[in-house]
């Protein structure tokens, strides 16, 4: 994993459908994860990770969501975006691939907020 901060990105805001904040709890005990999603929409995610990717890489995913229960999405993607700013370090990721139960899960998230 690479920090290339030539690859960061912070103007133009290309997001597709609504983002909703997810895994708060995290938040508390950043400093002892690697990394861990903050957001997520119909298109992807935000990973915070203090060594993000570079943009183009394609990633296996397979994260908690912290609901009622603990949930796993589990799928794939690429790496469309990082930030390197200290306080928001991290990368967004656009879904390539999900599971039909991930895919189920990621509606049931957005519409119940």
């Amino acid at each position: 994993m690479t920090d290339n901060p030539d690859e960061s990105y912070s103007g133009d805001d290309r997001r597709q459908g609504e983002r909703i904040e997810i895994n708060r709890e995290f938040a508390c005990i950043d400093e002892y994860i690697a990394e861990y999603v903050t957001s997520i929409s119909q298109s992807g995610v935000f990973i915070r990770s203090k060594n993000p990717l570079p943009v183009g890489t394609k990633v296996n995913l397979e994260f908690s969501v912290i609901l009622d229960d603990i949930e796993t999405v589990e799928g794939e993607g690429e790496v469309v975006r990082v930030e390197t700013a200290q306080d928001q370090k991290g990368m967004g990721v656009a879904f390539t691939r999900l599971t039909a139960e991930s895919k189920e899960l990621i509606d049931r998230i957005l519409n119940e907020r």
